[in-house]
């Protein structure tokens, strides 16, 4: 008996042991639990907190994306302007190459309607985050902020410029069968003909109409202007209705080409390269006579600088690659930094304006 009641007790004393072990495991398996849960929490509420720096457009994180990763996503690029004019030609063109530079789409979607304003306005109204561009013109620009009166937005202040695409100027065309040959022998005419000239123009403040007005306003003539909307003014000249206009280059190139109009000057300082042999209005007895238009890229206020450098870089790269389509359809390629763009946009507003005040138009 005294065998087995030792036996039990020594049992009775592992169980004891056993039991202590047991709860001192329980106690620390807590403890680990409780700093795993903590752990847990807290990388959960750096993950939110990270998260909520996203969205609310944390600086670690967009400086990330615009640095490195954009574009992610399509990229929509609105012409103000229908499909198949110079503005849509230029702006096609320069998305597909960054589109195959950055490998992702970019999508033109033509907004046309009061002179260029619907579509800018819906870019100057859109994220700032390098998704919503435009490719403009010098009206929409330069001009509309003095030309209309009621602007819902200001291009000057809610646009950034991106990049100076191409200089187009425009060319003084006559229909061939006016006994003139060159431009000194056109003054002459419209000073004998003085009041009974006619001229057209794609619409009242257009850089055509403003065109005709600096020149024959130098000239110390008058003629009546015929406002058109889109190619029925080119139509009419080419009928011999209209005397003369000025044009875009790439609108006319292939009618002067085959001898369907005739090219007189072209109002850029320097001679065009697409019409080599064509003097400029300056050098021919009216110094310091320029107009025309231009085509820029911009993008809604506050896009990110890394966006902006980043969309420059590619679309002057672009450019290197259309130089030679660019002149054969009339257009000068320029480029240049967003700096040099924004002063350049300034210096055409105040020009612009003097224009538009003193020729008396205006629009609604």
């Amino acid at each position: 008996m005294t065998g087995h009641a030792g036996s039990f007790a020594e049992a009775d004393n592992l169980k004891k042991i056993l039991v202590d072990r047991l709860a001192v495991l329980y106690v620390c398996n807590q403890h680990f639990l409780l700093a795993v849960r903590y752990d847990l929490i807290r990388n959960a509420t750096s993950n939110v907190l990270f998260v909520l720096g996203l969205t609310l457009g944390g600086p670690g994180a967009v400086s990330a994306q615009t640095d490195t990763d954009y574009p992610t996503r399509p990229v929509k690029v609105v012409v103000s302007f229908t499909a198949g004019g110079t503005t849509d030609v230029i702006a096609r063109s320069v998305g597909q190459s960054l589109a195959e530079q950055f490998r992702q789409p970019f999508v033109i979607e033509n907004k046309p309607g009061s002179g260029g304003n619907i579509g800018n306005e819906i870019v100057a109204r859109a994220a700032a985050d390098g998704y919503t561009l435009t490719v403009a013109s010098v009206g929409p620009i330069a001009i509309n902020p003095t030309l209309f009166k009621n602007l819902k937005y200001d291009p000057l202040t809610e646009l950034v410029p991106v990049i100076l695409i191409a200089d187009v100027p425009n060319v003084l065309v006559i229909n061939p069968t006016l006994p003139i040959k060159t431009f000194s022998e056109f003054v002459a005419y419209g000073k004998a003909k003085n009041g009974t000239l006619n001229y057209a123009s794609t619409g009242v403040g257009t850089s055509a109409h403003l065109s005709s007005f600096m020149l024959i306003q130098r000239m110390g003539v008058e003629a009546q202007h015929i406002p058109y909307k889109g190619a029925e003014a080119l139509n009419d000249l080419l009928a011999g209705r209209i005397d003369f206009m000025f044009a875009t280059i790439p609108s006319v190139i292939s009618q002067i080409k085959a001898g369907k109009l005739r090219a007189l000057a072209v109002s850029s300082a320097q001679p065009s390269r697409s019409l080599p042999g064509v003097p400029t209005i300056a050098q021919s007895g009216y110094p310091g006579f320029e107009a025309g238009s231009w085509f820029g890229m911009l993008a809604p206020r506050g896009t990110p600088d890394a966006v902006i450098r980043k969309l420059n870089h590619g679309v002057t790269r672009a450019m290197a690659g259309l130089e030679e389509s660019f002149i054969a359809q009339g257009a000068d390629p320029v480029g240049g930094s967003p700096e040099f763009f924004r002063d350049f946009i300034q210096k055409e507003y105040e020009k612009w304006k003097v224009v538009v005040i003193e020729s008396g138009a205006s629009a609604r």
